[in-house]
């Protein structure tokens, strides 16, 4: 697999964060993952960026909107333009299940160098209608977009799926090709959080939009699967894996870890640090995983 040098995602962007559109390109065509990795503070940011500089790896940070209302948007643009700064791997900050249009436009103005509109909640017919106006927005930015197709069971934020309701093949294609996305998460059977029973996950519709839609396929609700079935995925076509509840969960052990080892701690750079430790050991684990390490010169 050709690794790529960091000035040919530099030059995507007039920045230090680059799109996600080369990432994933790269990924589809060798056959790996890029990890987009959720992030709800400056301390998992930094994790994030570590793991990914000792692995040579290209990486995604995201937030979510429940995320951004909590720090807003232009706070998120400033903390990871300035640790992306700092390092000469590949970074790109990801508008995850992005729930509106409006809030689309407003991540590509602060800076947000790649972007998910979330329409699956939505008829068919208005799915395609919000995501196409995305991707007319984002164009003239030069700003990827990803959207979803199908329902991914559990919740993400305000967003809840009782029932899983599998992506189909020749709607996905359809979908592609009258919106004009860029890459395009699927629903195979896995859920949001963490999972209460053993998924059964549906490989060979993965398979089968795979050899029917060109562009890359993002895999969300990873945290909880086992490795061997994110591997699987990724040989059959997916190329970014999104993984979220897993971190925060590594994030608070870390902290009540110390707080059981030194009860008397106090201060929050404790915390921070200690919340960083575990977050970023994860990081690297799944990043291993999707085989994105060394794909950095």
């Amino acid at each position: 697999m050709q690794s790529r040098n960091v000035s040919d995602y530099k030059e995507e962007i007039d920045m230090s964060l680059v799109t996600s559109e080369k990432m994933l390109l790269d990924a589809q065509k060798s056959g790996y993952a890029i990890g987009a990795f959720n992030v709800e503070n400056m301390e998992m940011v930094k994790a994030i960026i570590a793991a990914a500089e000792e692995l040579r790896a290209p990486v995604m940070l995201q937030t979510t909107p429940s995320t951004i209302k909590y720090g807003t948007l232009e706070t998120y643009v400033a903390i990871v333009t300035a640790e992306a700064k700092k390092t000469s791997i590949p970074v790109a900050l990801h508008l995850d299940h992005g729930s509106s249009f409006e809030l689309a436009v407003r991540a590509i103005e602060e800076g947000y160098t790649s972007i998910m509109i979330d329409g699956s909640h939505e008829a068919f017919e208005d799915n395609i209608a919000v995501t196409k106006k995305v991707v007319e927005a984002a164009r003239p930015n030069g700003i990827p977009v990803e959207a979803e197709l199908g329902k991914v069971g559990g919740k993400e934020d305000d967003l809840e799926a009782e029932t899983d309701t599998n992506t189909d093949p020749m709607e996905a294609k359809e979908f592609v090709d009258r919106t004009g996305i860029s890459s395009l998460a699927v629903a195979i059977g896995t859920v949001h959080g963490f999972y209460l029973k053993t998924p059964v996950l549906d490989k060979e519709r993965l398979s089968e939009i795979c050899n029917v839609v060109s562009v890359p396929l993002v895999l969300h609700g990873a945290s909880g699967l086992s490795d061997k079935d994110v591997k699987e995925c990724i040989r059959r076509g997916i190329c970014k894996v999104n993984f979220a509840t897993e971190l925060r969960v590594a994030y608070a052990d870390g902290i009540k870890k110390l707080l059981q080892e030194k009860p008397d701690t106090f201060d929050p750079k404790s915390f921070g640090k200690a919340g960083m430790e575990n977050v970023k050991n994860l990081v690297k684990n799944r990043m291993l995983i999707c085989g994105c390490d060394n794909k950095v010169l």
